[in-house]
Formats: structure tokens, sequence, C-alpha cells
């Protein structure tokens, strides 16, 4: 028999939870862009500080010793959780978007000159600006985007026929941060491969909810943040295939990342280290690791489960209370993210004053400004849920957007 899922003890590991807004009790629901850390994960940044602050790689006394030991422990943590071969494949950075950007920089400084990158519409600005860089290096390099249908969900048909001989990179979002589509990033990949095609899969959205496994993904380069997933800020991981990272020339030079330096030339270490120069954050590495027992201690299935009821409840009580409500992303394959407008209300306005209620949204574009302007709207409210969230929560919400709506007419 299955473990009954505890909520309440999992808030009591999230000091943040307790506190107070405007008078009223915090309702959080900002989760997709940054969660709140349990903790366990603070006490772990306290230890690092405390106990074991040295620079890592660079000493051969205790501390240092020490130090070292805990990050390359939450490497090994971190590749055996997303089913990586090596650990050579887990790149530490400062989150998904300089993940992203090592990318197009690295890789595609071994693209050719006159090729073709496949997007989509549902893209993050951090995965589609670091692209446009790479064309303005490049100017013969063109970008293509893929559209959606008026569920939210990718044009497969229309990413399949992109592809052509001059196709020579695909970057796609797992999970829309808008949208909540949860594309089908295994058979897009496939079709990627049968033309020869390596893929990008953002995964900043797709990494607290979701079980990950590079192996069945069978990805290229694989990216995420670690302040998404319970974790430090500040952190980030690049899962890369090996025998593309080796050919891929440094990122940034400097200290860590060199082999052998002279003024006549550098060699550089071997992988990971080749990709990380200079000092890295070796707290929140260290920390990240006890956001990843969190998450296997709690169970990513069991908080998919919990979460899709949350979006459930929340989503078909939204449509009770307020009828004129317009919901964006209405994908058959969705995680805990609900964004919507109410009539013609400003989404600011909105958000404003469901803070004033101890809700905490995400109101704005989302860093999507090419999705809302394929939507016609200036930007949403979202709510998204976490594995902390309560139905009790999702009445609250309803209850305050009632509220809101009818103060504003």
């Amino acid at each position: 028999m299955a473990e009954i899922y505890n909520v309440d003890k999992i808030r009591a590991e999230f000091p943040a939870l307790d506190r107070q807004v405007h008078g009223r009790p915090l309702v959080y629901l900002d989760n997709t862009a940054t969660s709140q850390t349990p903790q366990r994960v603070l006490d772990a940044i306290r230890d690092m500080y405390v106990l074991h602050k040295a620079n890592v790689h660079r000493g051969v006394h205790t501390l240092s010793q020490e130090a070292t030991d805990m990050q390359e422990r939450t490497r090994r943590h971190v590749a055996k959780y997303i089913n990586a071969r090596s650990e050579k494949e887990v790149i530490f950075t400062r989150g998904a978007t300089e993940s992203i950007n090592l990318v197009a920089s690295s890789f595609g400084a071994l693209l050719p000159e006159d090729g073709e990158i496949i997007l989509t519409v549902m893209e993050h600005h951090a995965n589609i600006v670091p692209w446009q860089l790479l064309c303005k290096r490049k100017p013969g390099l063109k970008i293509r985007v893929v559209d959606i249908n008026e569920r939210g969900e990718l044009d497969l048909d229309q990413y399949r026929a992109l592809f052509n001989g001059h196709t020579v990179m695909a970057a796609f979002a797992h999970v829309s941060n808008v949208l909540g589509t949860i594309n089908p990033v295994e058979e897009m990949t496939r079709i990627a491969h049968s033309h020869g095609v390596p893929v990008l899969i953002d995964g900043a959205q797709a990494s607290p909810h979701l079980k990950l496994d590079m192996e069945r993904l069978e990805c290229d380069f694989y990216v995420f943040s670690s302040h998404k997933m319970y974790g430090p800020a500040g952190i980030g991981v690049l899962y890369g295939r090996e025998e593309l990272l080796e050919r891929m020339p440094p990122y940034q030079g400097g200290g860590e990342m060199i082999g052998h330096v002279s003024f006549e030339g550098t060699t550089y270490a071997d992988l990971p280290f080749k990709f990380e120069a200079g000092t890295p954050d070796f707290v929140g590495i260290a920390a990240f690791d006890e956001a990843l027992n969190f998450l296997e201690s709690t169970g990513l299935e069991a908080i998919e489960r919990h979460e899709e009821s949350l979006l459930q409840m929340a989503t078909d009580g939204l449509k009770e209370v307020v009828p004129q409500v317009r919901i964006f992303g209405e994908s058959r394959h969705k995680s805990a993210v609900l964004s919507f407008l109410i009539g013609n209300e400003h989404p600011y306005d909105f958000g404003m004053l469901l803070d004033g209620l101890g809700i905490a949204v995400r109101t704005g574009h989302h860093c999507a400004q090419p999705l809302m302007e394929r939507l016609g709207i200036p930007g949403t409210v979202r709510a998204s849920f976490a594995a902390y969230n309560t139905e009790a929560e999702v009445r609250a919400f309803l209850q305050a957007v009632e509220r809101v709506a009818a103060m504003l007419g």
C-alpha cells in the first residue's frame, strides 16, 4: 500500500510558509519562478559556511578536502538523479540560463555558418536570446519557430516539416513556464536525431515535478536550476553527452579549467572541470545535495500526483467562481501551472490585489514575450503549485480571486 502523502509533514520543513503577509497567512503560489527552501537545505548552507568553508580542488588541508568531497558528492548525486552515464557529463553553472548560454556559445562555435536552429513559440527568453546572440556572431544562421494549437500544445507536424538539410540544432522546453504544457520531448528528440540534429532541452520547469532520465530522453544537452527544486539560488546544471563536451571549446577561462598555462599556450582540464572556470559556489552545490534528498525522500511520483490534484481543483474552481475567466494552456499533458486572465483586467492590478490578501502569484509576460504576442495578450496571472501547497490554500486562492474580480467589477 502506498504511503499517504503527508503535506503537513512536508510543510513543517519550510520555515517561510509560517510567515504572514499583510496580516494574512502566506499562500505561496509562485513556485514556477522559484520554490521555497526546506530547513535541511538551510542547515547544509550554514554548516558549509561555519565548518567547511575552503576553496575546492585547491588545497591539501582538511577543510579544502572536505569541501571538495561535498561538492563532488553532489555531482555524483546529480548524475544518478538524472541517470547520466557519467559524472563527467554533469557541469555546474549558475543556473539553467547560464547552461543554455554555455551551449549556445561553446557548442555553437562548432555549428556551420549557414544553418537553421529550431525553437518553439513557447520558449522562455533564456532559450531564445542566447541563440539570437549566436546568430549575430554567425549571420548566416537563422531561427525557425514551431507554433502551438489552441490548447497550447506544440504543432508536431510543423515541427517535423521544419527539418531540412540546413537544420543544425533544435532547442525546446520540456515544460512551458506559462502554459504548463508537458512537451513530447522524447518524440521530438527522436525526430531531430533522425535528421542528425542535436537537441537541447530546457528542463527548468520539469526538474521539480518530473522524473528525469537522460538515457531514456537520449537528448544531447539538458539544463535545470537548483532554486526551482527547493535548493539554493545561483546553482544550475548542464548535462551534456560526453563526446560532445569533449569536442566543445571552453566557455570561460581561468582557474580550475586549466591543465597547464604558459604565455605560449594553455591546455585544458578534463571533464567536467573544463567548463567550470573560477571558484564555484561550492556552498550552494553542497547544499543542493540536500534538496535532491528532499525530492527523493518525498517521491517525484507522489509530488506529481499531489500537484495534479491541486491543479485540477484550482482549474475547476476558477471556472466556477469567475465564469469570465480565460485560461491559457489546457494541454492534455500539463504540469502544475495555471495562467489566466479575468475579463480585460490587467494582470498587474490583479496580482497586487491578491498580494494584499496574502496570495503570492506571478504576473506579467513571464519572460515569454513571443508567446504572449502569439496569444494576443500583454501577460497573465500565474498560479503554480509545489509539493507543500494544500487544498486549503487552493480554496483561499479561489476565494481571493472571486473577491478581487468583484472589486474590479
